[in-house]
This record gives structure tokens, sequence and C-alpha cells, in this order.
């Protein structure tokens, strides 16, 4: 499989904004970064930067093939056990960056549903601290994504193509990204301001209509901060007030499956229809696993250099023109208080007639925010 470097200057930039616009570590900070042994590159220049800047850096890099294997021989007690060094990083570490860089979008396919449970029950205390920590502003995180061949082929493009999207997307192509990104943030805040003030919002296209309370909640700017490339406005729905339907029309990948057209029915808050065009016994494992039945997040997206799918959340969640809602875990953060190991987004096209509107005002339509807000 074809390999590719991208520009040292390029990977210099990024590791620049990666540590001091999104997480802005300090000098005398522990950074845990996990990733897999593609990303050298990159880390090469992070950990320049990151000593430079007075920080330790302690890496978890995944190798080719390792989940395949994993999932090939655990059996017994070796799926119950917790990730002691993610565990421990959760606990003490003070920033927290993830890079996505896969060697291969199919290693997990041959876990079985038992396997993911268990893996995910042992995971829950990580989860939970992390979930927590961020809420309690004393972790900071950021997810990123390195081009691969994998990411690039499962994206439909050359990896010259999706190396130039990739870094397009995080505007890395400007002359100073951290000043772009920063205009990101201005524009979404006017967003959130609005946001915050409303009590019921309700989203609106040809299959979908479903309403829900955000009283009391807390709307997120995601402006590039937490997620590199960001650019979305994304809150916590009251549990029990999701009512309705809401059809997602964008193709969804939880645990390397392609699930498409997807159909929830919604009373009280709990998914109680799950229908799919294809990959149903996805949704069937999934609303098996306790919480992934109520909604933890509703979101809507901002990043309009982001106008295709590429089966990777990072990037497909972000979509100008689109909205997204969750299953399971909710950000504390944002007042939410849903627990669950999955978090899975599911999106839905609103360039062609679609709506929002915040107690019963049209704010929204056709895949952009109206001059009202």
């Amino acid at each position: 499989m074809k390999t590719y470097t991208p520009d040292q200057k390029m990977l210099r930039k990024y590791a620049d904004l990666l540590l001091h616009y999104c997480l802005q570590v300090k000098e005398g900070q522990r950074l845990f970064v996990s990733t897999t042994t593609l990303a050298e590159p990159l880390l090469l220049e992070l950990h320049r930067e990151a000593t430079k800047t007075g920080v330790a850096v302690e890496y978890d890099l995944a190798f080719r093939d390792k989940s395949l294997v994993y999932w090939q021989e655990a059996k017994g007690t070796v799926l119950d056990m917790e990730h002691a060094l993610h565990l421990y990083a959760m606990e003490n570490f003070d920033a927290y960056l993830a890079i996505r860089a896969p060697f291969n979008l199919h290693e997990d396919l041959g876990a079985t549903a038992e396997q993911k449970k268990r893996r995910a029950s042992a995971g829950a205390k990580a989860s939970q601290t992390y979930f927590q920590r961020l809420a309690d502003k004393t972790l900071v995180r950021s997810l990123c994504q390195y081009p691969t061949p994998a990411a690039a082929e499962a994206a439909g493009m050359t990896i010259e193509e999706y190396a130039a999207f990739v870094f397009n997307a995080c505007r890395l192509d400007e002359p100073d990204p951290v000043k772009a990104w920063l205009e990101v943030r201005e524009e979404q805040q006017k967003y959130v301001d609005y946001l915050d003030k409303c009590d019921e919002i309700r989203y609106k296209n040809e299959k979908t209509d479903i309403r829900f309370s955000v009283k009391g909640r807390k709307w997120i700017n995601s402006d590039g901060r937490a997620n590199m490339p960001s650019g979305e406005v994304f809150s916590a729905p009251v549990e029990d007030s999701v009512e309705g339907v809401a059809h997602f029309d964008f193709p969804s990948v939880y645990g390397g499956h392609d699930v498409k057209g997807i159909t929830l029915t919604v009373e009280k808050g709990k998914v109680v229809k799950w229908e799919a065009e294809s990959g149903k016994e996805v949704l069937d494992q999934v609303f098996a696993i306790e919480g992934a039945d109520y909604f933890g997040e509703v979101a809507i997206g901002t990043n309009y250099r982001i106008q295709r799918t590429t089966r990777n959340i990072l990037f497909d969640e972000k979509i100008g023109g689109s909205i997204h809602m969750a299953v399971g875990q909710s950000y504390l953060h944002a007042g939410g208080k849903n627990k669950s190991s999955v978090h899975w987004d599911m999106i839905s096209n609103m360039k062609n007639g679609g709506e929002i509107l915040a107690d019963g005002q049209l704010i929204y339509k056709d895949g952009h925010f109206l001059d009202i807000i």
C-alpha cells in the first residue's frame, strides 16, 4: 500500500496548532498521545515542539493488525481487564491527544457482540473518568487525523487528495490557522448565545421530525480545540424529552461496520424502534448496551469546507449543512446525564428543505442559520 509523508513545514504547522491552540499546553504539564506508528512524522514534530515548551509526552502506539489479532484471540478474563495505561492517563495527565492514523479500518469486524460488550464494560471506569474530568476542566483533549492510505481509500480519494482534504478542513492552508479558527469561534458563539436562551429545539426534513428540550443544558461552541477539525455547535438533550422520528441519511460506521439509512423512533427519550436500509444487526447490538437507547448529544454541523462523507465521524459530523444526534453517553459539560459506554453520532442532511425551529421560531433553513441569529 502506498505511503505518504506530508511536507515537514505543514506538519510543524499542524503540531503547533494542536499543541498551542487545541490543547493550550503549558510548561510542566503531561500530555498523553494515542495513535499508531503510521503517524510517526507528525509525532516527531509534536515531540519537538512539546519538549521545547517544557511538556512531558507519553505515547500509546498501536501497530499493524493489533486489534485484528486481539479479537481473534481474546477469550476469558482478558476481555474484562481494564486498559491500565489508558486509565492511568485519564486519571493523572493534564492533556490527551488522540490521532487517528489507521492501518486498516476493518480490524474490528471480527469482534463478536459479546466481546465488544465485555470490552466496553472493562473500559467504563476510564470512560467515565474521562468525561468527568472534561466536565471539571481538569483535562483537555483533542482528536485529530493523520492521513493514511486506509483512511484515504475509505473516503474514496487518493492519499494526496485526502491529505489536502484533511489539511484544508483544519485550515492549515491559511497563512495563520489560529486566526482562522478564532474567526470560526466568534461566528459560532452567536449561534450558541442564541440557542442557550431556548427551551425546545425541533429538527425537520423530509423524513425527520424530532423535538427535544435543552432547558437547563448548555450549548458548546466546538471551535477546533476539542476536535481538529471542528465546526459544530452541540448540546445534550433533556434525556426523557426527545420525541418523534429521526432519519439519518448519511452512512454511519460503528466498529468498522457500515450502517445506512437509519431511522429511529423515540418516545419519552427512549429509542423504541430502529430500522436501517443495511446493517440493522449493528443497531441490534448497540441498543443492547446499557444507556445506548437514549440520546447524549444533539448538534449542528457548520464546517462548509467539508461537503462529502468520508466514513470518518471526525469529519462527517462537521459537514456544513447537516445535523447529527448521538445515542449513548452525554457530554457532562453540556449538562447531560445519560451514561453509556457508547457514543455514536448519526448524521442527517439539511440542505434540501431541512429546518430547525427554536421555541417555534424558524432559525435555520436549507443548511444555514438565518440572519435572525
